[in-house]
């Protein structure tokens, strides 16, 4: 059976840190966000009074009854099946931990352009955003990413990964943090890529997995765009 991915439709968003994962793993799935009728599905689906577990917002991912919502859970979940979380106890929790930190940044990068809250256009916070996102870009940038550059320095494995010797979930999602910051921040990157060589060599490595490469060339990748979490305006990079 194929795994149904619920997110909106137009935009990457939380969702995409699934969808790189289902495509590493070559997994069967749909992708509802790419049906006509995305977004009344999703609000049926989470309207729907029969369902024991129902997901907060999406991404959620159905397997068969189960109902997996959060991002760091469908990861978990998708990691102990397809092989992109380590076996050992310590080196999975270190993986959850990880991704959990990523999650924290991804919240971050999405208030640097909507600080007072998603309900309101960029438009109408432009001031404040401004404040933000100068806070975002020169303090909480390097501090992410500098604490995932000093993760790979110190693996005992080697800087290729994060965690352990082989690709993890959590790789996937760093790949995908440096493209979206990269995307918002571009002259920021700039000096923030020579500060972490062994964040951007695993963000290349990550690229040019066949899989991930297959998909980064295909229609199913959806572009970066000023309605999702990673959004571009020239006045917040200054």
């Amino acid at each position: 059976m194929s795994y149904e991915l619920y997110y909106w439709p137009g935009i990457q968003g939380r969702g995409e840190f699934v969808r790189l994962a289902l495509e590493e793993a070559g997994a069967p799935y749909v992708d509802i966000a790419q049906r006509a009728d995305a977004e009344d599905r999703i609000l049926a689906f989470m309207r729907r009074k029969d369902e024991p577990h129902p997901p907060f917002a999406p991404p959620f991912l159905k397997d068969g009854a189960r109902v997996i919502g959060q991002t760091a859970t469908i990861l978990a979940y998708l990691g102990a099946r397809h092989g992109l979380a380590p076996q050992d106890p310590d080196q999975n929790f270190w993986v959850q931990q990880i991704q959990l930190t990523v999650a924290d940044l991804v919240g971050e990068a999405h208030d640097a352009h909507h600080p007072l809250g998603a309900e309101l256009y960029y438009e109408e916070q432009k001031p404040q955003a401004r404040l933000r996102a100068r806070y975002f870009r020169e303090e909480r940038i390097t501090k992410y990413l500098g604490w995932l550059e000093k993760i790979l320095a110190r693996n005992p494995d080697g800087p290729a990964h994060l965690v352990g010797a082989a690709l993890t979930y959590v790789d996937l999602s760093l790949f995908q943090i440096v493209e979206g910051l990269t995307y918002a921040f571009p002259e920021r990157m700039k000096s923030v890529a020579i500060q972490t060589p062994n964040v951007m060599a695993l963000r290349d490595n990550v690229a040019a997995r066949p899989h991930i490469r297959a998909y980064l060339a295909s229609g199913r990748r959806l572009p970066f765009s000023e309605q999702g979490i990673f959004r571009h305006y020239r006045e917040l990079d200054d």
